[in-house]
């Protein structure tokens, strides 16, 4: 059983710099150190931080004179200043792509657009995003009923930063049936890119596919739709606890890529487990993209 392994799994410059943040900011300040939420969407780090004192709170409010780390999804205006009003210090880890989102959310309702964000509106990055877009906002991620939704004559798109190309598409060629004027600015991050395009091209040539990262982590979710466009075979798991011996009877070829927020660790872990069933099967094969 031959085993491949993308290139760009694993942590992206972003989570890679949250996560050296948060664990400096434990080392130097011992206690009373927080993030609002996860400071990004895997469990296994979160559980690591917490025993390195780093804890996670659901509100500002839960938190006073303390060190509050801003996780890499970001925040917005009003959950920065409620900080500070708690006599808090900041440690901004948000992503800086995230953050030229958050820059371009105000520049277009400065410029009078109605902005319309592709990404889902449950998801904290775009929570963080929509805090910077005004009055009006919309978000979709298919652009499905949004000629209702458009009262402006300008619109101003923008995009979470792990949405894909194609969602992106697909809300331009429907605000273009209604707006008169659409203004475009591309915030989705390159490495989400390369990732994704990488995934699909493994995925083409595999007989099962697996995507390693937190259940809760979109960018490693939409890794696995990818994946599912191209091959039936597809398991979402965070760790190797969960891959079962009889996914590989009768696959000769296994492919592996892991979301942005999915440490080197927990992929090497995987990689080793199937090796150990690779052992029972035929002499290990493995290649690196």
């Amino acid at each position: 059983m031959e085993i491949i392994i993308a290139k760009n799994a694993g942590f992206c410059f972003g989570v890679k710099r949250a996560i050296k943040l948060a664990f400096d900011t434990a080392k130097d300040y011992g206690k009373d150190v927080y993030t609002l939420g996860p400071i990004i969407h895997n469990p296994q780090v979160v559980k690591k931080l917490a025993e390195e004192g780093v804890n996670a709170v659901e509100s500002s409010n839960d938190v006073s004179n303390g060190v509050v780390i801003l996780r890499s999804h970001g925040v917005t205006p009003n959950v920065i200043e409620d900080i500070n009003k708690n006599g808090n210090r900041i440690i901004d880890a948000t992503c800086p792509f995230v953050k030229k989102a958050q820059r371009y959310a105000t520049q277009l309702k400065n410029e009078g657009y109605q902005i319309v964000i592709v990404g889902d509106k449950k998801h904290p990055e775009v929570k963080s995003i929509i805090g910077y877009a005004g009055e009006g906002v919309i978000v979709t991620e298919t652009g499905e009923g949004i000629a209702e939704l458009l009262k402006h004559k300008k619109a101003g798109i923008i995009s979470q930063t792990t949405q894909s190309r194609a969602n992106l598409l697909k809300v331009i060629d429907e605000s273009l049936k209604s707006a008169e004027e659409v203004k475009i600015l591309n915030t989705i991050c390159d490495a989400t890119s390369v990732r994704q395009e990488e995934a699909q091209e493994i995925a083409k040539e595999v007989d099962l596919m697996l995507v390693v990262g937190g259940r809760n982590s979109a960018n490693t979710t939409r890794l696995a739709a990818i994946c599912r466009e191209e091959i039936e075979k597809v398991y979402h798991i965070e760790v190797s606890d969960e891959i079962d011996e009889g996914w590989f009877r009768g696959v000769n070829r296994v492919g592996i890529t892991a979301g942005a927020s999915t440490p080197e660790w927990l992929i090497e872990d995987i990689i080793h487990r199937l090796e150990s069933i690779n052992e029972k099967m035929e002499k290990n094969t493995i290649r690196r993209c």
